[in-house]
């Protein structure tokens, strides 16, 4: 049993982003002395925490064959809007409403993707593009967004809250863990339990692995790709909100370019980007080494640029990967037939 799990192992992508990402680790606690620290692996989980649950959005549109790239302006929309209508109101109560205000409004926004998408047969990047226009052209058109530089008080304390505080005891250095890491936690599990025990979930991979035999075995395909991105509009909005929670402040265009990453991330972690297969473990751990190469490297004094020289290469090696696993898919399905 233990040979048989080892093969699966080596056979499977998310295996070698974790000796890429144990490799980089070696290589920059050599050079900095720095990355295994306490205070470090908490930056680093504080730092996982928007672009995993964005990730964790885009892998479920990525697995069932689109491609969104409107999760950025959708969130940054719903967060504009809630924030907006709570410091105008002055509101001082819990933060359980503008979570709920933000996942309304990401839903509603969501529904909107999913009515084009789930009608029109066009490709999802081409819908998503527009739509991401049509959410910044309302923010900063319609609503005239400008920076917020109060937010609702109980956003703040949220933003701020700890779970524990690791201590670097040779530099002194100190990080807080942060308690919206919970949140990333709780729906990473959602996600586990939506996509390998119900037929929604089931669904969603079957219209990535082909649509027209999806449809034939009996799945809703229209009713799943439009509440599918219901859903992936309230992740967005919940990361968000965290997102401005943590910053203290609503910037109406802070998470606007990070769905380049985000996608890499996602493919880099083994999903085929033509959907159909991937797993959140490898999802978690292309984000991961996401934001080592964005947050680490500077610990061994590699320049700005170089960062998104390496950024970018991932991307490139993600897709490649993607492309080769496509490939030998069809090599096998060809021999077998």
């Amino acid at each position: 049993m233990i040979k048989r799990f080892l093969a699966r192992a080596v056979r499977s992508n998310e295996f070698y982003v974790l000796l890429v990402i144990v490799a980089l680790g070696v290589v920059i606690q050599v050079r900095s002395g720095q990355f295994f620290t306490a205070n470090n692996l908490v930056d680093i989980a504080n730092a996982m925490v928007v672009p995993g649950l964005f990730a964790i959005g885009a892998f479920l549109v990525i697995v069932s064959g689109g491609i969104d790239v409107s999760f950025p302006a959708l969130a940054s929309l719903a967060v504009y809007a809630t924030t907006r209508v709570l410091v105008d109101t002055g509101y001082t109560g819990g933060v359980w409403l503008p979570f709920l205000l933000a996942m309304v409004l990401g839903g509603l926004l969501g529904a909107f993707n999913g009515l084009f998408i789930a009608r029109l047969a066009l490709p999802t990047l081409i819908i998503t593009l527009g739509t991401a226009s049509v959410f910044s052209g309302v923010m900063q058109g319609v609503l005239n967004s400008v920076q917020i530089p109060n937010i609702p008080p109980s956003m703040e304390a949220f933003g701020t809250a700890t779970l524990f505080v690791a201590r670097n005891p040779e530099s002194g250095l100190t990080s807080n863990m942060p308690v919206s890491f919970l949140i990333l936690v709780a729906v990473l599990a959602l996600a586990f339990v939506l996509l390998r025990f119900t037929m929604f979930g089931r669904g969603i991979y079957a219209i990535g692995g082909d649509e027209s035999a999806a449809a034939r075995a009996g799945f809703k395909v229209r009713r799943i790709k439009f509440w599918l991105y219901v859903i992936v509009g309230v992740i967005a909005a919940v990361a968000g909100l965290i997102r401005t929670s943590m910053m203290g402040q609503m910037h109406p265009t802070n998470l606007l370019g990070m769905e380049m990453m985000v996608i890499a991330a996602v493919v880099l972690g083994g999903t085929a980007i033509t959907g159909g297969t991937g797993s959140l473990t490898g999802v978690m751990l292309g984000t991961l080494l996401i934001t080592i190469v964005q947050n680490s490297m500077i610990l061994i004094g590699i320049p700005t640029f170089w960062q998104g020289f390496s950024l970018g290469l991932l991307i490139i090696v993600g897709t490649g990967i993607s492309a080769v696993q496509l490939a030998r898919s069809g090599n096998r399905l060809r021999a077998a037939v």
